[in-house]
C-alpha cells in the first residue's frame, strides 16, 4: 500500500507536505504580525519623527473603534472575526467527499478555536483584531473565488471530479439542510 501511495505522489506530483507548505509560512507570519502590532498599540517600539506610532493608532480607527490601541467594547470585531472563521471552516466542511475520523475531529477542533478566538480578540487592542478580521476576510473571499468555475477556467486551474457549475448554489443548499433539515 505504501508503494502505491507513494508512485501516486510521485505520478501525480501531489505530496501532502506540498499542501501544508504555505500554512508554515502563514502562522509564522500572522504571529510576528500579530506581535508587532501589539508592540505598537502599547507603544514598546521606538519610532522617530513628529507623531509615534502608538499616537497615530490612537486616533487612526475608524466606525466604531476609533482607538486602535484599546479592546473592542462593544465586541463587534471579535464576534465578527468568529462568525468569519466559522464559515471559513463550514465551508471546507461542507465539501461533498467523506471525512475520516480524523479530519471530523480536527474540523471540530478548528470550530473550538473560531470560538475562542472571539474572546482572544475582545481582550487584544483593536489593531490586532481588525488585522485578524481582515485575514479572515480575505481567507473566506479566496475560499469563495476558488471555488468560482469562471475564475478558475481563467486561472487555467483544471476541472476536478468533485467541482460543481453551480458551487455557490451548492453551498447555500449545504448551509440550509444543515441548518434547517436536521433530523
Amino acid at each position: 500500500m505504501r508503494r502505491i501511495v507513494s508512485e501516486l505522489y510521485v505520478r501525480d506530483n501531489c505530496h501532502p507536505f506540498k499542501a501544508t507548505l504555505l500554512v508554515w509560512i502563514q502562522i509564522p507570519m500572522w504571529v510576528f504580525m500579530s506581535v508587532a502590532l501589539r508592540n505598537f498599540s502599547l507603544g514598546i517600539s521606538d519610532s522617530e519623527g513628529e507623531f509615534s506610532v502608538r499616537e497615530q493608532f490612537s486616533t487612526g480607527g475608524v466606525l466604531w473603534f476609533p482607538d486602535l490601541t484599546v479592546f473592542d467594547s462593544t465586541w463587534i470585531l471579535p464576534v465578527s472575526l468568529g462568525i468569519l472563521n466559522l464559515l471559513v471552516v463550514e465551508i471546507f466542511a461542507s465539501q461533498k467527499f467523506e471525512k475520516s475520523r480524523f479530519q471530523k475531529y480536527v474540523t471540530h477542533f478548528i470550530r473550538g478555536i473560531s470560538l475562542l478566538m472571539v474572546p482572544i480578540a475582545a481582550s487584544v487592542p483593536s489593531s490586532i483584531a481588525l488585522y485578524w478580521f481582515c485575514s479572515s476576510f480575505l481567507g473566506l473571499s479566496q475560499n469563495l473565488l476558488l471555488r468560482s468555475p469562471g475564475f478558475r477556467q481563467l486561472c487555467r486551474i483544471p476541472r476536478t471530479k468533485s467541482q460543481s457549475d453551480t458551487p455557490y448554489k451548492d453551498l447555500f443548499a449545504s448551509f440550509y439542510a444543515k441548518l434547517f433539515l436536521r433530523k
